[in-house]
């Protein structure tokens, strides 16, 4: 599950770990303010499999460098 980044006046940043389809925290679960979520910038995505551009994500081929050498 993914960790949203809240942000709350009185107490601070804070971090939670809620489903995707959960709705937004409206208040502080310390102390019952208002909070609002941050949005991350710190977020990898990794494109593997077929479809994707041959410089994406692939691994070297050994039999395509072993035929190189025979020739």
């Amino acid at each position: 599950m993914p960790k949203y980044d809240y942000h709350c006046s009185h107490c601070g940043d804070f971090e939670c770990t809620q489903s995707i389809k959960d709705t937004p925290l409206q208040q502080c679960p310390t102390c019952g303010s208002d909070v609002h979520r941050k949005i991350s910038s710190g977020v990898g995505i990794i494109f593997k499999g077929s479809g994707f551009y041959i410089n994406d994500s692939r691994k070297e081929d050994s039999s395509s460098s072993s035929d190189e050498q025979a020739s």
